[in-house]
């Protein structure tokens, strides 16, 4: 019995229903999110989706590789920065393109205001009467965390307080470029040693709260009481253990990203790439809902 080849009768109709997201992990929570908001859009609209891991190590190669193979119909590029060799080569593709977490004038980008959604956690630390609040960072420097150290700092000196660079700190482990668990663990109990004084941590992502929370617990210390705790990203894990946290509508932006690719898709358009910057929203919980006499 003969059976037609899908793919060949889809290029000879030129029909392509598949819609790829290249994103350097898409087992971290932070992903996670953002995947489950273009896998909504997409189901609905009977498009299939194509994951492109980029792995922990050389991205930029496995993007590259990615790339040459072609034959998607649209690419959704998430958490990966650009320059102008790589947006060479995405106009290359003839193929639309739709960028999150990073922007360039040629692509409809999605982005978020790092820094203003760090100085808000920070900011109401300061309000909650904290005096000595340290921040945890990713060892790895990138556009993102370099954006969340200038708004704890941008907090800091509006509020008159003198900003310490000793006072943001990274864990070694360097796992998801200093984005987990295990390096909020570490920084936090690094912070504990070396800043005994804290009473409010800021984490520049709920993973790295997770894994400081951990700390913590082992050194006898109670939140809010003791050290207050703000995460970011508002990730699911986050509502359920109390962590205040910087919300970023992570699937109502992957939904939108989809539909704005899918947008592209239909036919050409007069307008030119949009580029959209979302105000994140603090969320206050159990972590840091208290404030302290001074």
């Amino acid at each position: 019995m003969y059976h037609p080849n899908r793919t060949a009768r889809s290029l000879a109709q030129q029909e392509f229903h598949t819609i790829a997201v290249a994103l350097p992990s898409f087992t971290a929570p932070f992903q996670n999110e953002l995947l489950k908001g273009i896998r909504a859009y997409l189901r609905e609209n009977d498009q299939d989706l194509l994951i492109c891991d980029l792995g922990s190590s050389n991205q930029e190669k496995a993007l590259h590789k990615f790339l040459s193979r072609g034959a998607v119909r649209g690419l959704l590029l998430c958490g990966f920065p650009i320059d102008d060799k790589l947006a060479g080569e995405l106009s290359a593709l003839q193929s639309p393109t739709v960028l999150v977490g990073y922007t360039w004038p040629a692509f409809d980008s999605y982005i978020w205001d790092d820094e203003a959604g760090a100085e808000s956690a920070v900011t109401h630390l300061i309000e909650n009467g904290h005096h000595k609040i340290c921040m945890i960072r990713s060892g790895v420097d990138s556009e993102i965390q370099l954006s969340r150290i200038q708004g704890f700092r941008n907090a800091m000196e509006r509020a008159g307080r003198k900003f310490e660079e000793s006072s943001i700190v990274a864990g070694k482990p360097l796992y998801h470029s200093g984005f987990s668990e295990e390096d909020g663990y570490d920084a936090m109990k690094t912070i504990l040693e070396l800043h005994p004084d804290t009473t409010a941590v800021f984490a520049s992502s709920d993973v790295q709260a997770i894994g400081a929370i951990s700390a913590l617990n082992e050194a006898g210390k109670q939140m809010p009481t003791d050290i207050a705790l703000v995460g970011y990203d508002d990730i699911k894990t986050s509502r359920f253990v109390g962590l205040s946290s910087v919300h970023q509508s992570m699937q109502k932006i992957g939904y939108a990203a989809a539909k704005k690719l899918c947008e592209r898709l239909d036919g050409p358009s007069s307008d030119g790439p949009e580029q959209v910057v979302i105000e994140p929203k603090l969320e206050v919980r159990a972590s840091s809902d208290l404030k302290r006499s001074n």
